[in-house]
């Protein structure tokens, strides 16, 4: 075998290993990127509040509960001052304010 072929096999060799070398750490690169993406991803989630259904439940009664006092307090006004003009007002907004 002559050197210049070996030198040629050589050098070829190692031109092929430094392409693979700088495609492998592209694509390194690209997964790191993207694995820091997914725990970026992971630790908004974590972060926001999860409501359980039990939360969900006690709230919609709170709802409820507001709603009729609000109903109860427009009856109760209503009944007190049945012709004051001001007091209909509250009661035609089922006790709120509206603001214009």
């Amino acid at each position: 075998m002559a050197p210049e072929s070996v030198s040629f096999r050589i050098t070829r060799s190692t031109e092929d290993l430094a392409e693979t070398i700088h495609a492998l750490s592209h694509r390194l690169v690209r997964l790191e990127q993207r694995f820091s993406a997914m725990e970026l991803a992971l630790e908004a989630q974590a972060r926001e509040p999860q409501v359980s259904a039990e939360e969900l439940s006690s709230l919609d009664q709170v709802e409820r509960l507001l709603q009729d006092c609000r109903t109860l307090l427009a009856t109760e006004v209503a009944v007190l001052h049945p012709g004051d003009p001001e007091h209909q007002h509250d009661q035609a907004n089922d006790g709120h304010d509206v603001a214009a």
